[in-house]
């Protein structure tokens, strides 16, 4: 084999067949357009297909009703894989030229309807585990992505960025929030595309998006910077003493979480620098010593 042929297979093998694009990378076992979300490549074997029966009722329900239903599953389980094709010397030619043209229909099918959902279903699966969220995110963040499918909707956006800010909402909405810029640090996309897609589904998907409770921060970032229990739950108060008095009109929850742990922390007698709380919470300095300040003030707190 010559050099100019062993060029052209590599140049095969590192190209999307259907985009050209030579961004690809290893997702979940398997290899991966980032432009098309074409899949090349796929080693995971299917472990959601293994049902296992140990009566005759559950194998007459398997055998009845199949895999069970799922939004984590690019086709949501319906989907049915053609062999390929065993001993077709005995099949009539009709017969199996329908065989084939079914296999043909059924790759086209897989490639052109779901080849966006698969990557996407990826993609939400990466961010949920590395970002330590509930699987139960997974599941409905498929299925708000396909609605967004259906509704034609995705035309035009990058599939990272419009899972990135699915992420955000159902995590916000499930009581673990993230703050944008953590997803941001994550996912490598600017907090600004991110609260540009993040509104774009709420309003096309009709998500009501409820604001952030900045007690929900608390548990997180509390353990991560050691603080006690009896830390953890005077923070929370503070919170909920601002909020009563409505003194946190026009800040962010993430800036309010971190000024209620440090205000706490002082209160509890656990040392700890402004510097260490801002870098955890990913605020700067200097709003979280406005942050301070203002529940000093309204919460007649003083300065230690």
């Amino acid at each position: 084999m010559n050099d100019s042929e062993t060029t052209e297979e590599k140049d095969n093998v590192l190209k999307c067949p259907e985009c050209g694009s030579t961004h690809l990378r290893v997702s979940l076992g398997e290899l991966i357009c980032q432009e098309c979300g074409t899949v090349l490549q796929e080693n995971l074997p299917d472990e959601s297909a293994n049902q296992r029966a140990y009566t005759q009722e559950q194998r007459e329900k398997i055998e009845r009703t199949g895999a069970p239903v799922t939004y984590s599953k690019a086709d949501r389980g319906f989907s049915t894989k053609l062999g390929s094709g065993g001993n077709m010397r005995t099949v009539s030619p009709r017969k199996k030229g329908q065989y084939y043209r079914l296999r043909k229909w059924q790759r086209r099918l897989d490639e052109s309807q779901q080849r966006r959902l698969k990557f996407a279903l990826r993609e939400m699966t990466r961010l949920v585990n590395s970002m330590n969220l509930p699987e139960s995110l997974i599941e409905e963040g498929s299925r708000l992505y396909e609605k967004a499918l259906e509704k034609n909707i995705v035309k035009g956006r990058r599939i990272e960025h419009l899972v990135a800010a699915l992420v955000y909402i159902l995590a916000r909405d499930r009581g673990v929030p993230r703050t944008m810029s953590e997803i941001s640090e994550e996912t490598g996309i600017s907090e600004r595309d991110l609260g540009k897609n993040y509104r774009y589904l709420a309003r096309e998907l009709d998500l009501r998006v409820l604001p952030v409770d900045p007690k929900d921060f608390i548990p997180r970032f509390s353990n991560e910077l050691g603080f006690s229990g009896e830390t953890q739950a005077r923070a929370r108060e503070i919170i909920s003493e601002a909020q009563e008095k409505g003194i946190l009109a026009g800040r962010s929850p993430d800036s309010i979480a971190a000024a209620a742990l440090y205000l706490a922390s002082e209160l509890e007698g656990e040392e700890v620098t402004k510097k260490s709380v801002a870098e955890t919470v990913g605020v700067t300095p200097v709003t979280l010593r406005k942050g301070l300040t203002n529940l000093r003030e309204g919460l007649d707190y003083p300065e230690e």
